[in-house]
């Protein structure tokens, strides 16, 4: 056998290299152009599905009474502070008395004095009669008489209910209770002076009963349709991030409010606070239940909202003629979206119009298609786009 000539080592060498290099680029192709290499898959299942509608609010006592004070006067005794809790008719305030006893006592003396000028009237009309009688007197001097006793009688009960306005303004000077419950707010302190006037000041702040409150929310006009009174709520506090509490809608009111065009419904949330661990001003974020689906084929979100890349797919899609992704946002229960979601079919991807129902954000409702639990569906590319392969491209070596 002869030996091989040298001269040709360099052509083989370089045809070994081309060859090797041809058949890296055909298995690396082969793998690339794989489905699962090229995108992510979920799988279409079945189970159960709510969907929800969020606000934030504010937790409010149910019952907050502002006790004010109907007469001005200067604080001399505070009896309760923060937090304490008081009992109906509990003193909470006193004020100064000494003016409204001056008062007091100016309404007794004249009291006394038309009680004297009606008792000198009362004789005189008495007397005057008597002579009319005996036609001793003109008959305009017993008119005149009579008319004298019944101005008297008048400014008797003129004076007495004057004694009578001045002794309640008085005992309006010790401020009490007028229900029981927690103090949240005071505004005063001793020294102070309070003016009463045509809006009364706010003294003190007395929560009813903190183991019932409620969450005043704000949903917005395209939510509200879907709320009804008696449905279950879910919220949070963020100062107890890990806990969830339970309410349930108590009303919705039908006073609107309009920000910058945004239309949004007080929603009233009862709440059960028996351990008192919710405080009144708390933010709650607010989430209600308004449909659940039970046992049902539930299509992953994230597949309705993907378009994949590449030439074929593209063709693929523009021949089925169905229309563009759903979003995954939350949808409202008597709604019905139209998608298109791309199933694992083999080694390429399938379009397939499909209708979808209710939404939890991350999963949606089947309604109608040709999908079945275990399909694998497209819902993220696993390279960048500039690194993915484009249908009927090539890639190009540098021979060397």
């Amino acid at each position: 056998m002869k030996p091989f000539p040298k001269r040709f080592l360099p052509v083989a060498l370089l045809v070994a290299v081309v060859i090797g290099g041809a058949a890296w680029w055909y298995l690396h192709r082969q793998q690339a152009e794989r489905p699962d290499a090229l995108y992510q898959f979920q799988q279409v299942t079945r189970g159960d599905v709510s969907q929800r509608v969020s606000a934030n609010g504010t937790l409010n006592p149910v019952t907050l009474v502002n006790v004010g004070t109907q007469v001005s006067g200067t604080v001399r005794k505070l009896n309760v502070d923060f937090n304490d809790r008081v009992q109906k008719g509990q003193v909470l305030l006193e004020l100064d008395p000494s003016l409204l006893n001056a008062q007091v006592a100016q309404s007794e003396a004249s009291v006394m004095n038309a009680q004297a000028v009606l008792d000198l009237a009362r004789v005189n009309e008495a007397r005057n009669r008597t002579l009319w009688e005996q036609d001793s007197v003109a008959r305009q001097d017993l008119d005149a008489a009579v008319q004298a006793h019944k101005t008297a009688r008048a400014q008797l009960a003129l004076a007495q209910a004057q004694l009578a306005k001045d002794k309640v303004n008085l005992a309006y000077t010790v401020i009490r209770s007028p229900v029981s419950g927690v103090v949240v707010n005071r505004s005063v302190d001793v020294g102070q002076t309070v003016a009463a006037s045509f809006q009364t000041p706010t003294l003190f702040q007395i929560a009813q009963d903190l183991a019932k409150m409620q969450a005043d929310t704000s949903f917005a006009e395209a939510d509200i349709g879907s709320i009804r009174v008696g449905q279950a709520a879910r919220f949070n506090v963020d100062a107890f991030p890990e806990r969830s509490f339970v309410g349930a809608v108590k009303l919705i009111r039908l006073n609107p409010t309009t920000q910058q065009n945004v239309v949004t419904y007080n929603v009233v949330i009862a709440v059960d606070n028996p351990d008192q661990l919710l405080l009144p001003g708390m933010t709650a974020y607010v989430s209600i239940e308004v449909a659940q689906r039970k046992d049902v084929v539930l299509v992953p979100n994230a597949a309705l909202r993907f378009k994949p890349s590449g030439e074929e797919v593209a063709r693929a899609s523009s021949a089925s003629g169905t229309s563009g992704a759903a979003g995954a946002g939350a949808r409202r229960p008597a709604e019905t979206s139209s998608g298109k979601v791309y199933l694992l079919d083999g080694s390429s991807l399938k379009p397939l119009a499909v209708k979808v129902g209710i939404s939890d954000g991350r999963y949606s409702e089947l309604l109608g298609g040709e999908l079945r639990p275990g399909d694998k569906l497209a819902v993220a590319d696993r390279q960048p786009n500039n690194e993915q392969p484009q249908g009927g491209g090539t890639l190009r070596f540098r021979m060397f």
